[in-house]
């Protein structure tokens, strides 16, 4: 008899392809109903791979009422009136933005595939006058509002974010063509817009104030994504053959996935979601990938921290935030956490009601050491081919107790420094070392403290505690004092494991490690 062929829709952004081709669905359905049971037009912000395409192809099919595609899902008990709608459905990713001409040509080939479908005026001259122009035709043609769904609208603007001059052309284009949505309203059905950042301070959404951005909202925070109970209940054969693979359990496979792509929120209080893509590529590999992470590199992003000068421990520890202040992208050059948060790599992990304060981290293990081993070639002279290496070698030597190969290879590490970032101020070498420490985490339990009162970093292994205390032009004697005064070991020594106390003294002046002293 033959195994049934689970399919895993990875990459598949067409809901009518999925369902066709007999692929497994994760089904939002109800959550739709619930959408397109109002009138007003949507904005919905999400990381990149994480759905956006696929549920505006949903309904899209919902719109042209293709009832067969739904069937034995959630909607077909709700929905007791199929209707079909005219639908523009505009996706703005499959395009290179580079000069201003490119988006009027992407925006001009839709529009002439309307205009075959719905006629067209030849008084209408731009691209603003000829959507308000094919969305009235489909209004008095068929005598249904229009329904308007736009993937990725701000695919453009995100591409030239460090091109100011042809920043401002685009936003001008854009801010005409979307404001037709609001002047076209009495015309219109339904209006959906997705995109990864809301530009607050960039004309676009200026005038489309009407529009009800729910990227936050209690209601559909899973709109996206995969919760838990979907996980199990959608791919617990899969989930079976992954724990077969690994030669594990089933549970111990859930618990693995959900440190490495759980962990996304939408809302403070809602549970977190899966990251889609990366589920699907695990499922379907059998290994635990950074799938996700692979598929883009946040060169971009780390060169507005660096332009910023933003305090790199603050982001891995955590940033506290109004949602104002990271929802919406406004061109701040020193603040670079919007962009951060909406790009994916931060997400809400907490919320202050009484101040409203949001905190933001980032989701998961494969975002925070992506993201970190991604970095480190910005902050040191380490390689990318490098990384592994030295962080592997970095845990084997305490691992073994050999704490003096440990500080050899990191003065090592610091000599090799170019000279423009020895130049750099103090902060950056806290920055390396906090680095340094974090990247370990991903091995063994390794610490890095900022709070006063705290050893600098512990690390512990199968066999040793380490506490380690660093003097920035102080000497070796003070670090390991201030060790004992402030009673670093008490917490572990009940621990079992043998205690070692490691004071290290940085010099300033040769930018570098000086001596250190083992206890």
């Amino acid at each position: 008899m033959e195994t049934e062929i689970r399919k895993l829709p990875i990459g598949i952004q067409s809901f009518e392809k999925l369902r066709e081709g007999n692929n497994l669905y994760v089904d939002k359905t109800a959550l739709v109903y619930r959408l397109v049971q109002q009138d007003v037009p949507y904005f919905l912000s999400r990381p990149r791979r994480f759905g956006k395409s696929l549920l505006i192809s949903t309904l899209e099919a919902y719109f042209e009422g293709r009832k067969d595609l739904f069937h034995g899902l959630a909607i077909e008990g709700l929905e007791k009136d199929w209707f079909s709608y005219p639908v523009l459905h505009l996706d703005l990713n499959a395009e290179k933005y580079d000069s201003p001409e490119r988006l009027i040509s992407m925006l001009s080939r839709y529009l002439n595939v309307w205009e075959d479908r719905w006629g067209k005026d030849e008084r209408e001259i731009t691209v603003s006058d000829r959507f308000i122009g094919i969305i009235r035709r489909a209004y008095e043609q068929t005598g249904k509002g229009v329904v308007v769904l736009v993937d990725e609208y701000d695919k453009p603007l995100l591409q030239t974010l460090t091109d100011e001059a042809l920043l401002d052309d685009y936003r001008k284009t854009l801010k005409s063509f979307y404001g037709v949505l609001k002047t076209a309203d009495r015309y219109l059905r339904f209006v959906f817009l997705t995109g990864v950042t809301k530009f607050s301070q960039v004309s676009v959404f200026s005038d489309l104030n009407q529009l009800n951005d729910i990227s936050l909202d209690y209601d559909y925070a899973t709109l996206c994504g995969i919760t838990h109970d979907e996980l199990v209940h959608t791919f617990g054969p899969d989930l079976e053959k992954v724990a077969e693979v690994q030669r594990s359990t089933v549970d111990e496979v859930i618990d693995r996935m959900t440190s490495k792509y759980d962990g996304y929120h939408f809302h403070p209080s809602r549970e977190g979601v899966f990251n889609p893509f990366s589920t699907l590529s695990c499922l379907q590999k059998k290994e635990y990938g950074s799938y996700w992470f692979q598929t883009g590199t946040p060169t971009f992003l780390v060169e507005l921290l660096q332009q910023s000068e933003y305090d790199l421990r603050t982001l891995i520890n955590g940033v506290e935030a109004e949602a104002s202040s990271f929802v919406e992208y406004r061109a701040l050059g020193d603040n670079p956490i919007p962009l951060i948060y909406q790009s994916g790599y931060l997400t809400i992990k907490g919320y202050d009601p009484r101040f409203g304060l949001y905190e933001l981290c980032f989701p998961n293990d494969e975002v925070k050491y992506g993201f970190l081993n991604f970095i480190m070639p910005f902050y040191t002279s380490v390689t990318d081919d490098e990384k592994g290496f030295y962080i592997g070698k970095f845990v084997r030597e305490l691992e073994s107790g050999d704490v003096n190969s440990f500080l050899t290879r990191l003065k090592a590490f610091f000599a090799d420094f170019p000279y423009e970032l020895n130049a750099k101020t103090e902060r950056h070498y806290q920055v390396v070392f906090y680095l340094v420490f974090k990247l370990m985490g991903q091995f063994c339990d390794a610490e890095v403290r900022s709070a006063k009162g705290r050893a600098d970093a512990v690390v512990k292994t199968n066999d040793y505690i380490y506490v380690f205390e660093f003097k920035l032009d102080g000497s070796v004697e003070d670090a390991l004092r201030q060790i004992d005064e402030k009673g670093y070991l008490l917490p572990y020594e009940a621990d079992g494991r043998e205690l070692v106390k490691i004071g290290v003294s940085f010099s300033k002046e040769e930018r570098n490690l000086d001596c250190w002293e083992i206890v």
